[in-house]
């Protein structure tokens, strides 16, 4: 009915009716001078302490920005963990060429890489058996792998190992260095490797090429 409530009065007697209309506060009010009168103060009060909440809600305290601030500013200015970045990656592996370019050059499918010590020597096929020393880490410099800890070089054929070594062994001559940077689809994914790969981690890899077979 419009918001409004035809109320029977108490006092008034046979057919006599006063209208009371809901007010913003949620309370009826009266056209009687006296009920309004008595009403208004706890609705202004609660009009007063639903405003100063909403403004209190509507702001966030410094330290908390500041502390978002800071988060965001760290997660943007993260990068990985690189070859040249830690003496303990560097350990027992041959020399790098004193000109070799600090950036990483991309391929199509998504592995970036970087020759640190060039060769003209063979370069392997994706068909080819190769004798590597090498060492495997994750994003946050933590060693998975390495045959240099091992004390002798590995071979494998290229067909039977994670997508992203097959294609980047193949930018790198017999006798060379490469550093690659693996994304986690062309690893191992989102199954990881237990115990040591977790799911969907981007690898890298120091590798110096000592045979193709």
């Amino acid at each position: 009915m419009d918001g409004f409530a035809n109320l029977a009065s108490e006092n008034g007697g046979k057919g006599r009716f006063r209208s009371a209309q809901l007010d913003g506060c949620g309370m009826r009010k009266y056209s009687s001078g006296t009920a309004m009168k008595s009403w208004l103060p706890w609705c202004l009060l609660s009009v007063v302490l639903v405003a100063g909440g909403c403004r209190s809600t509507g702001k966030s305290s410094p330290s908390v920005s500041s502390a978002l601030s800071t988060s965001e500013a760290a997660t943007a200015n993260w990068k990985p963990v690189t070859f040249v970045d830690r003496p303990e990656l560097q350990a027992e592996t041959g020399p790098m060429d004193a000109d070799f370019s600090p950036d990483f050059s991309t391929t199509d499918s998504g592995l970036k890489y970087r020759v640190l010590r060039k060769s003209d020597g063979k370069k392997p096929t994706a068909a080819s058996t190769v004798t590597v020393k090498y060492r495997g880490w994750l994003s946050n410099g933590k060693v998975f792998d390495s045959s240099y800890e091992r004390g002798d070089p590995t071979t494998f054929p290229l067909q039977n190992v994670v997508a992203g070594w097959t294609e980047g062994m193949q930018l790198v001559g017999q006798g060379g260095m490469i550093e690659l940077w693996v994304p986690s689809r062309l690893g191992y994914g989102e199954r990881g490797s237990p115990g040591s790969i977790p799911a969907h981690s981007n690898i890298h890899f120091i590798v110096e090429l000592v045979s193709v077979n």
